[in-house]
């Protein structure tokens, strides 16, 4: 079941950016957008009904100017934002976010609430970065052959096919970390990069098979995941990666490489993870 594209508004300039990405997202998916403004009674007292309402009934005027504003919906939940949010994520088809928010502080790279939304959301979540006004024409996307990327993978060549841009996959080996270097160590290393390599390329050519209506391009090489997807990502209009990949700890709500990413990527970044129940 197709749900609507969600973005988060709260009158900062980062929100709206999200709004411009979330309405483009709809109306490249055909998709109703919804408006979402959780109004935080604790942080603004009595004035907040009121405050919160202005801001929702800005955002929609300015999503009406770019779109039917019969696939407009909003909603103006109380409470925790972050809460609200992942409720949201349940049966939105994706959950779109500023990278900071009013709250945020400025010397900070995310906002607080970006990373716990992509850290819990059911569904795929965008942390969009403003605009440098180039657009490259590619999406970007990891592989490690886990099943989180797995799903990144399908996302992102969905993203690409909506676009009508290339999808380019980034795998990056590195070897696990040992506490001794036994004999040998020198030839084990080299043939376990070579046979991952391999596997990362007979990977890449199944989804060129599976997905030829689009261009698929990518790259297999010895370093740092999250290294390698952010510097791809300066030549990318979105990057996309799983929640957690096959190194993480199974009790983290996002990786190292997701996060990582998320920090210090230049483009906007998708965060995906297998739906509940789905593989």
């Amino acid at each position: 079941m197709a749900g609507s594209v969600v973005v988060a508004v709260d009158g900062s300039a980062s929100s709206m950016e999200a709004l411009e990405w979330a309405v483009a997202e709809a109306r490249r998916k055909r998709l109703g957008l919804r408006l979402v403004h959780v109004c935080e009674q604790s942080r603004f007292g009595r004035a907040a009904t009121d405050y919160c309402a202005g801001t929702l009934e800005a955002a929609h005027d300015q999503a009406r100017a770019l779109m039917d504003d019969d696939r407009i919906t909003t909603a103006l939940p109380t409470g925790n934002v972050i809460d609200c949010l992942v409720g949201e994520s349940a049966s939105a088809d994706s959950i779109v976010l500023g990278s900071r928010g009013l709250g945020g502080f400025t010397g900070l790279l995310l906002g607080s609430v970006s990373i716990g939304v992509a850290g819990y959301a059911a569904c795929p979540v965008v942390i969009v970065r403003g605009s440098t006004g180039t657009e490259h024409g590619r999406v970007v996307v990891g592989d490690d052959g886990s099943p989180c990327a797995k799903t990144a993978l399908a996302y992102a060549a969905e993203q690409a096919r909506a676009r009508g841009v290339p999808m380019h996959v980034t795998y990056a080996w590195q070897m696990p970390v040992t506490l001794s270097y036994p004999a040998g160590y020198g030839v084990l290393r080299a043939n376990c990069c070579e046979q991952e390599l391999h596997l990362a390329a007979e990977r890449l050519s199944v989804w060129r098979q599976e997905n030829q209506d689009i261009e698929i391009t990518g790259e297999q090489g010895v370093g740092h995941s999250a290294q390698a997807l952010i510097k791809a990502g300066e030549t990318a209009d979105l990057v996309v990666v799983g929640s957690r990949g096959l190194g993480g700890f199974t009790s983290a709500v996002l990786g190292s490489v997701s996060r990582s990413v998320l920090q210090h990527a230049t483009c906007s970044v998708a965060v995906v993870r297998p739906r509940p129940g789905r593989t």
